[in-house]
């Protein structure tokens, strides 16, 4: 187990407030949770600014009916087998559907594949959230 460090910061009285009500608007049981979070937060950005092995997750919504698309969102994926770990599909509605592809690359591969899905006509959106494969965080 890691060893704790205690630290003290300097913060202006209504930034303390304003993360105060942040962090328990999103849930964390102490100030301490809630600035590792960011902190977390930072390095990861960080991650996906050096080119490091990196994780992250697209998310399509599509009208399954327009002609094509499912097609094209398969041999766009097939090009990608290294990066791409597994996809799941969902049934949103009768017309909709949303795809989550989960990664696990370089920054340029896993942006790359984002910019070939957004080019498939008829996507409602796309989205990518950014991860890390966690070795780089403790």
């Amino acid at each position: 187990m890691s060893k704790v460090a205690r630290i003290s910061i300097s913060v202006e009285e209504e930034l303390l407030e304003k993360f105060d009500c942040f962090s328990e608007e999103q849930g964390f049981p102490t100030r301490s949770e809630a600035i590792k979070s960011v902190m977390r937060d930072a390095l990861v950005q960080e991650e996906w600014t050096k080119g490091l092995h990196v994780a992250g997750a697209i998310s399509l919504v599509y009208d399954h009916h327009k002609p094509g698309i499912v097609q094209k969102l398969l041999e766009t994926q097939h090009q990608f087998c290294p990066e791409i770990q597994c996809s799941q599909h969902v049934h949103l509605d009768h017309d909709h559907c949303m795809e989550i592809i989960v990664l696990r690359g370089t920054n340029e591969r896993i942006r790359e594949i984002l910019k070939q899905l957004r080019q498939v006509k008829g996507l409602k959106h796309v989205v990518l959230t950014m991860t890390t494969t966690g070795k780089h965080l403790h």
